[in-house]
């Protein structure tokens, strides 16, 4: 018998205890031993909810208790979930989490704690939502160095965007509609202003580099200033705007960001619209690969967590290795990137073409339908750094500008 403990039953606890429930059979077969739900924690009671007799207020009870070999983590927050975590893997208890917090901020530690104690600290729910991509990457990918990681890793703004360009919708109706379909939480700043993918592709920077990167020392800009005017110019140019989460390594240096970026048919995450999810993936000998999929919503995610547990359940006593030091690198300014970008002015191209090619180089103009009283261009790729210093000359002109991918 596999006993399993749920510590939190909101949204991903309950699908948790949904999945478990419906796949039995399934999951037991696959562990090769019966998988039990023991106890549940919350705060709450659930009087209506068969759930109410597994049901502990306590966390003692699940500590205490050696009969517990699995928990599964789906509280939200950095504490007390870090506390009860850290006392799961110090009892000899593996444990499945999609506490994205938790992991980009102690993620280090307790890997280090549950290696020394023989156990698995699984966190696959916690970057892809249902999507299987750390797994690959420790498993699968394992023969390959991995440069590079590109994501739409928020099916929320996600979502908002393919509105905006599909249906001509402005960030406020988007964002009222994502709230209304339960996509978007009332205080939507987690999601719209990146943050959420932020830890993500910190976790994912981590892997990847094998140190501790801070989702604090990424920089992060959500989509909160993207407007009608901006989808109009990208669908004039072929293009469509995707929040993205992105990590590379190059010349033993490590970059991330998180921002809109315009991206090209070509592109591989283009097509990727509404509430999904997608990671694409660069190897030095696999080349390109791209994961695909739910990237949120309860049952997805518990299924993520789910996959975790099966994993653990069937390394008992073994460590599966997934590691990273706490040794903290930081990635290299935004500034040293280079890039191309679009640029949206106020007034002709005409009064301003001699100005702009002195300054930025050869550049292409655009002109989008619709839109008066402003002009789009596209400069050279340069590092962000030097296009600042040129687009402070332009400060009351410029109405916005959006990386390329």
């Amino acid at each position: 018998m596999v006993n399993i403990a749920i510590l939190g039953y909101g949204t991903v606890g309950s699908g948790v205890a949904e999945v478990i429930r419906t796949n039995r059979e399934l999951i037991s077969r696959r562990i090769g031993d019966e998988v039990r739900i023991k106890y549940v924690l919350d705060l709450r009671d659930f009087p209506d909810d068969p759930v109410q007799q597994i049901l502990t207020h306590d966390f003692e009870d699940i500590i205490s208790d050696d009969e517990v070999q699995i928990v599964a983590e789906v509280m939200g927050g950095v504490e007390p979930a870090y506390t009860f975590v850290r006392r799961c893997l110090e009892a000899g208890k593996s444990v499945a989490t999609s506490n994205k917090a938790l992991v980009a901020e102690h993620g280090a530690n307790l890997l280090a704690i549950a290696r020394e104690k023989k156990v698995n600290f699984l966190f696959e729910a916690s970057v892809g939502g249902g999507i299987p991509i750390l797994r690959p990457l420790h498993s699968s990918l394992t023969g390959d160095e991995i440069d590079e990681i590109t994501g739409i890793l928020n099916g929320t703004t996600n979502y908002m965007m393919t509105r905006m360009f599909c249906e001509g919708a402005d960030y406020a109706s988007a964002l009222r509609e994502a709230q209304d379909r339960g996509y978007a939480e009332r205080s939507p700043e987690a999601d719209v202003e990146g943050y959420d993918a932020c830890r993500k592709i910190a976790i994912l920077a981590s892997l990847i580099s094998g140190y501790q990167v801070d989702f604090e020392d990424i920089y992060c800009e959500g989509i909160s200033k993207i407007t009608a005017e901006d989808m109009k110019h990208a669908k004039a140019m072929g293009m469509t705007i995707k929040l993205l989460a992105a990590c590379r390594k190059q010349d033993g240096k490590l970059s991330a960001i998180v921002a809109p970026c315009l991206l090209g048919e070509e592109h591989p995450l283009f097509h990727v619209n509404g509430v999904f999810n997608a990671v694409f993936v660069h190897g030095n000998m696999l080349g390109d690969a791209m994961f695909y999929g739910s990237g949120a919503g309860k049952l997805p995610t518990a299924s993520a967590v789910v996959g975790d547990i099966v994993e653990e359940a069937r390394n008992f006593g073994r460590n599966l290795g997934v590691t990273w030091s706490p040794e903290k690198i930081t990635p290299e300014s935004k500034e040293c990137a280079s890039r191309r970008f679009f640029v949206r002015m106020r007034g002709e191209f005409s009064e301003w073409k001699e100005r702009l090619e002195k300054d930025f180089g050869r550049i292409d103009a655009v002109k989008a339908d619709g839109v008066l009283g402003e002009f789009g261009f596209i400069t050279e790729e340069m590092q962000e750094g030097l296009y600042g210093q040129i687009a402070s000359k332009y400060e009351q002109e410029i109405l916005a500008m959006i990386r390329m991918a």
